[in-house]
């Protein structure tokens, strides 16, 4: 019997493939791969927070991609190896699937197909925006980018903290502390319940 799905994952997999579905809990800290594994399963995140690292030749980590809800490094679907590590930052229920079994279904099930080359689509335009948001030079402009574009309606939740934030927008963390301080004090940015929130100009 299939585990409760994510509608998402619901809605993109044939029925046949959900059956293979198995949802595990993580408590934070946990990590979920490493670099150098071979890739057995895909995993998609319900809730929490995994994030995917590289260790950078000054021993600093950048992180590659931050995922609340949605597949974690969906490129591992053809790769040999995993070529960073994934780290749950946040208590996460998250859904593991055989590459074995969604590559067959691939192979013989083109609706399928279909829906998993749309997801790898919407996957490519937020890789575009992070690539948009990094080539701004200000810290400001970086964060309220994130907030607009990757936020519901200006919400964007803090998750494991403003540290984790100042890495995925490629500044240091005392940088952006000072930014959502000064953005706070313009009347621009509130926390509220574990979320970062854009305040519309005049309010």
């Amino acid at each position: 019997m299939a585990p409760d799905l994510h509608p998402d994952l619901a809605h993109l997999l044939p029925t046949d493939l959900r059956t293979e579905c198995v949802l595990i809990a993580y408590v934070k800290g946990s990590r979920l791969f490493t670099t150098g594994e071979r890739p057995t399963h895909m995993h998609f995140v319900n809730e929490g927070e995994v994030v995917l690292e590289r260790a950078g030749a000054d021993g600093s980590n950048a992180i590659l991609q931050r995922t609340r809800r949605g597949f974690v490094s969906e490129a591992s679907l053809g790769s040999s190896q995993y070529h960073c590590d994934a780290h749950v930052v946040t208590a996460a229920t998250i859904t593991q699937i055989p590459i074995s079994s969604i590559t067959s279904a691939l192979a013989i099930d083109p609706m399928f197909s279909a829906r998993w080359i749309d997801m790898l689509n919407r996957e490519v335009r937020r890789l575009r925006m992070h690539c948009e948001r990094l080539s701004l030079p200000k810290v400001q402009d970086r964060l309220t980018h994130l907030l607009a574009t990757q936020g519901d309606s200006g919400r964007y939740a803090m998750g494991s903290g403003l540290k984790s934030i100042a890495s995925e927008l490629g500044v240091t963390h005392e940088a952006l502390y000072r930014c959502v301080a000064s953005l706070e004090k313009q009347g621009r940015l509130a926390r509220q319940d574990g979320f970062l929130v854009l305040q519309p100009l005049g309010v």
